[in-house]
């Protein structure tokens, strides 16, 4: 029994090992990228919690127009000197009390203050909603860019290998001259220096990949390394058709960050509504009914009557006789809860209005704030079509100049490939120095990474360019 106990252990812990590492293995494409930020990203989140906030007051302003009713119960025992609630005569003793009411209260008119709370409470959850929307937006154009920084960062890490690997390969060869004493002692120091050199371009790389990789892990909210596919990026190098203003008209059109604000302004000028009915009277229905219980309260009934003297006497024939007078006798009983709710239930119901005299200005500034966050509200309109509209014209410039040199760096590629061919025969044959064997090399090893950096930059800005179009897959 306990051998299988053993084995049913190391089982569970191979299959979670197993399991742990197939997570680790797994390779995200941008999709899977994309789908687990906006389902983990803590801003999103919080912003979803804004709009839910929103969608909430919404639902309380329009539940403020419903009538308002509640019910009151109150159980006690009193003892000393206290009013009977039965009688409203003071005794002195112990006795129980019990209340009941339920109350109405209900705004016929104010102004159509709560009318106007529920129209700019829905506009301002409708706002909520397409700022909501703009985060996802935001959120998928950044986990694409840091998704790209990463695959750019990959590929210039992966030309720091191949540069690295060539220049050992050639150490190689100089090792054997040096060690011959056939070649020029010199060569054999300076590729040892070319070494170095690539050795650190090559920890720098590893470095950039690093912290293009914790970017996108911190969008995502992940904390373990992940490995991603760079095989669904469909590079297009095709000049980009659409102008500036065009992108920028489209923007006008789909994004939701406009629509928002938009309706921010709407929300602002019925809060100026709002403010308004301060001026204006209130007018309310109540109503109410109570009743009450107490210990005290008794009932009394005729048991019989007696003949008894009443302490006065008259005087007939020098005789004082007493005067006698029938009196009746009585038993009480106590009245039980029930028939004492039913019998002192009472009912009231009325019509309140309240006129505002003076209350310190307070309603005329209100009015003031609201009208200045309208304004407001429209200035920070104006702000997003301005700064969009320059990053747009910003972008767009920077976007045809990275293809102009992506163009040039293609022919600079293909011109320093050549030359690092002839170069290469000739310092393996010993017809040329190792001067110009190594700056050839070195410009072509540069010429790649900015070729590979000019790549990503240009895509870069065409997901930006699309995502100001609305178009964020």
């Amino acid at each position: 029994m306990k051998n299988r106990y053993i084995i049913l252990t190391i089982t569970f812990l191979m299959s979670f090992i197993s399991f742990a590492q197939n997570e680790a293995n797994k390779i995200y494409s941008l999709e899977d990228c994309i789908s687990i930020a906006l389902e983990n990203n803590i801003n999103l989140k919080s912003t979803n919690l804004l709009a839910n906030t929103a969608k909430v007051n919404y639902q309380q302003s329009k539940a403020d127009m419903l009538p308002s009713v509640n019910g009151s119960f109150n159980l006690g025992v009193n003892d000393g000197r206290s009013i009977d609630p039965f009688t409203n005569d003071f005794i002195n003793q112990e006795l129980t009390f019990s209340n009941l009411g339920l109350s109405l209260d209900m705004t016929i008119f104010n102004g159509f203050r709560l009318l106007n709370s529920a129209k700019q409470n829905r506009l301002n959850k409708k706002a909520s909603e397409l700022e909501t929307e703009a985060a996802q937006q935001d959120l998928i154009l950044n986990v694409t860019l840091a998704y790209l920084q990463v695959l750019n960062a990959k590929d210039v890490l992966d030309l720091s290998k191949a540069r690295l690997e060539t220049t050992e390969q050639q150490l190689k060869i100089q090792k054997e001259f040096f060690e011959s004493e056939s070649g020029n002692p010199a060569d054999y120091a300076d590729i040892l220096g070319q070494v170095a050199s690539d050795e650190t371009s090559l920890l720098v790389s590893e470095s950039s990949l690093n912290n293009a990789k914790l970017n996108l892990m911190q969008l995502l909210n992940l904390e373990s390394d992940i490995m991603i596919d760079s095989n669904q990026i469909i590079l297009d190098f095709e000049k980009y058709n659409l102008s500036a203003e065009d992108v920028y008209s489209e923007a006008l059109q789909n994004l939701a960050t406009f629509k928002a604000k938009e309706l921010r302004i709407d929300a602002a000028k019925k809060g100026v509504h709002v403010a308004k009915s301060q001026f204006t009277p209130e007018i309310s229905l109540f109503g109410g009914v109570n009743t009450n219980y107490s210990s005290a309260a008794e009932s009394f009934s005729s048991v019989g009557s007696s003949i008894v003297e009443t302490g006065d006497f008259v005087t007939v024939d020098g005789q004082d006789l007493p005067i006698m007078t029938e009196q009746n006798s009585f038993s009480s009983q106590g009245i039980d809860y029930k028939d004492q709710l039913d019998n002192n239930l009472n009912t009231v119901v009325g019509v309140a209005i309240s006129v505002p005299l003076f209350n310190g200005f307070r309603a005329k500034n209100n009015v003031v704030l609201e009208k200045i966050q309208v304004e407001e509200s429209m200035l920070e309109l104006e702000r997003t079509h301005l700064d969009i509209k320059n990053t747009i014209a910003q972008v767009h410039f920077d976007m045809e100049a990275v293809y102009k040199r992506h163009q040039s760096l293609e022919k600079q590629v293909e011109a320093y490939q050549e030359s690092y061919r002839i170069n290469d025969i000739r310092f393996k044959n010993g017809v040329s120095n190792f001067l110009n064997y190594i700056s050839s090399k070195n410009n072509l090893d540069n010429a790649k990474v900015n070729l590979a950096n000019a790549k990503y930059e240009y895509l870069l800005r065409v997901r930006v360019l699309d995502y100001y179009r609305g178009v964020v897959n």
